[in-house]
């Protein structure tokens, strides 16, 4: 048979069991395997929930990826399959065909659902699962492991969705016998009791990526920390509070509390703090936390003392980095010497360095070019909106001669294109960024290349 006919015919199969559900019910022990997710989808699309729970209580597969799934609220679906879930993990001895042991929420995984006829056991479950967690459980086994329901939260709003409400209130029920994994927890403008409740349900030690961007109120702060600190497994934070001048009016006065200590930070690899009001004066307090060497600091669009500049090449857990972003982070009126100094200890493994709008100076510019020079694994560098000039560009790019890796490459326009009133002359900014393209031609081979102007006060592009 054709593929398309395979498709139809199975199509056919499909509709059949699912016009009969007591049929296909009684026909899941004599089901072939490559039918187990395509009846699962077309019952969970259909809201055939009698059929769910059967399913899940016969699930031949030790994951059910049925995150990608629910595209839209499946509140009714997801309490049928949590109900079958009820029944295999209260039984004192699981049953002998018991397989599954994984219940992914997240969005990932589409591919599993969308296997042809033909699929095995190993090809399906090699979609979701590791070779270690696919190896089969001896069947004499009594010994009951939690259950593992993996979820993404994403909080935004006084009030969580309905499937992740019924979620919560499931998993605080069955702690011992379920484990609530979140890999990537988004916090945004969440009230502080419901991020605190779901904290306190979650398996804090699998929580890997924690993203917050809300201005709570005074007070909530030192609460979150104490909970932040005791997540074990951190890889990604990214906290956004507000700005100096976007901040509310009493911001000021609210923002008393230390930065959060992260005390469990042993997995720590990306650190990411962006537009934080209260960071300045505190890097050197934050940073003393890391246990291990980052790969990853963005620190964007917030406000640094020249302290906080110093430290950053003494911590020795910032002697590893592959990314480096200040974007944001005014420089101009500071030393730029420690930069400088933490160029030259990173050399050796940083691959992009973004400086985009730090307003450095032609002279700061041109202090880190000997530095910049050792930097031989870069592939991205971004300098747009500092100050430059023909000069400052020519040295930079005889600099960049041993780069041969850069894939792309951010630069500002030289002040020469540029009139006595900052408006961009384009004949002049066409004609000098096409001398500098060939100049650089003539070093090496470029990726990527961009130069780039302020914004025209006319037109605003």
């Amino acid at each position: 048979m054709s593929d398309l006919s395979q498709a139809t015919h199975r199509q056919q199969i499909l509709q059949r069991l699912l016009k009969d559900e007591a049929f296909a019910i009684n026909a899941l022990d004599d089901l072939p395997l490559q039918l187990y997710p395509p009846l699962f989808k077309e019952a969970f699309t259909g809201r055939h929930t009698n059929v769910l729970r059967a399913m899940v209580a016969a699930w031949p597969f030790h994951c059910l990826p049925m995150g990608s799934l629910m595209t839209i609220s499946h509140t009714d679906t997801l309490k049928a399959v949590l109900e079958a879930l009820d029944f295999l993990v209260t039984q004192k001895v699981r049953p002998r065909r018991w397989k599954l042991q994984e219940l992914d929420l997240r969005k990932v995984h589409s591919d599993f659902w969308d296997g042809q006829a033909g699929g095995t056991e190993i090809s399906y479950s090699q979609q979701v699962l590791s070779q270690e967690q696919t190896r089969a459980p001896d069947p004499q086994c009594t010994v009951k492991q939690p259950l593992r329901v993996l979820v993404d939260f994403d909080l935004c709003g006084e009030h969580l969705r309905g499937t992740d409400q019924y979620l919560l209130r499931w998993a605080r029920l069955r702690k011992g016998s379920v484990q609530l994994c979140c890999r990537e927890l988004k916090i945004g403008a969440s009230h502080v009791s419901t991020v605190l409740e779901i904290l306190s349900i979650l398996d804090r030690d699998r929580v890997q990526e924690l993203e917050r961007n809300s201005w709570w109120q005074r007070g909530s702060q030192a609460w979150l920390a104490h909970f932040l600190g005791q997540l074990g497994n951190l890889l990604g934070i990214s906290k956004t509070v507000f700005s100096g001048d976007s901040a509310p009016p009493d911001v000021k006065s609210c923002v008393t509390e230390p930065v959060p200590q992260f005390s469990n930070s042993d997995g720590l690899q990306r650190l990411y703090m962006n537009s934080i009001y209260y960071l300045k004066g505190n890097l050197k307090a934050l940073l003393r936390y890391l246990k291990t060497p980052l790969e990853n600091l963005s620190i964007t669009h917030s406000q640094l003392s020249q302290a906080d500049l110093n430290h950053l090449p003494l911590s020795l857990n910032l002697h590893q980095l592959i990314h480096l972003n200040l974007s944001g982070v005014i420089l101009s009126h500071f030393s730029i010497e420690p930069l400088r100094v933490l160029l030259e200890r990173v050399a050796a493994t940083l691959k992009t360095l973004e400086l985009e709008g730090c307003r450095m100076k032609v002279s700061q510019l041109s202090a880190l070019l000997p530095a910049l020079s050792q930097c031989t694994q870069l592939t991205k560098i971004d300098f747009h909106n500092n100050d430059s000039s023909m000069a400052v560009l020519r040295d930079l790019f005889h600099h960049t001669a041993n780069l041969s890796q850069l894939a792309l490459e951010l630069y500002p326009a030289p002040w020469e294109c540029y009139d006595d009133e900052d408006l961009v002359l384009e004949d002049r900014f066409a004609r000098l960024c096409s001398e500098l393209m060939d100049l650089l031609r003539a070093i090496r081979r470029p990726g990527s290349v961009c130069f780039a102007a302020g914004a025209c006060f006319v037109c605003y592009d």
